[in-house]
């Protein structure tokens, strides 16, 4: 089994990266942070993450639009969503991330957590850790992939599993 952590939308915040960072260290092969961090390039509060560049990330003007990373034996797609109008539609985001061969896309943007497949495609948005839409919980993501299933958990930012949220896929 292979976990990712999945982070967006933190706008500013330090410490409480570096909090979730430590909780699940010991349990994950790949930490994401889905944009809209507001730090720079280097901060240390996202060492160890593959950071792409969110709307607001304008101290953050070196981090990459998009990223595309293995976990296990799955393709993930990484990207904020703005560039995509995922407020709108994620249909943009499907055909881009299907493009580069994804079988899951990570996004942010709208502070809105979800995970939900469509036509063979996992799509999650870890929500936001300071700024939720949707729900009172400020919330970020665990992936969990093997040969066969995808599983994504989400916690509150104080690391309760919110089982409401979470969900269970099988994978292609």
């Amino acid at each position: 089994m292979a976990k990712a952590l999945i982070v967006s939308d933190s706008h500013g915040l330090k410490e409480e990266l570096i909090t979730i960072k430590k909780r699940h260290e010991n349990e994950i092969d790949l930490m994401i942070h889905c944009g809209d961090s507001e730090l720079e390039t280097n901060a240390k509060e996202l060492s160890g993450y593959v950071t792409v560049r969110g709307n607001m990330d304008f101290l953050g003007k070196d981090f990459p639009n998009e990223a595309i990373e293995m976990l296990g034996n799955k393709c993930l797609y990484i990207t904020h969503g703005h560039l995509y109008d995922v407020k709108m539609s994620h249909l943009s985001l499907a055909y881009r991330a299907e493009e580069t061969g994804a079988v899951i896309a990570c996004f942010g943007h709208s502070h809105i957590a979800e995970a939900y497949e469509r036509e063979g495609m996992v799509f999650i948005n870890p929500g936001s850790i300071r700024l939720p839409r949707g729900t009172f919980e400020k919330t970020y993501a665990i992936l969990e992939v093997n040969d066969v299933d995808i599983s994504v958990i989400f916690y509150s930012l104080e690391g309760k599993r919110i089982d409401h949220l979470s969900k269970g896929f099988k994978g292609n």
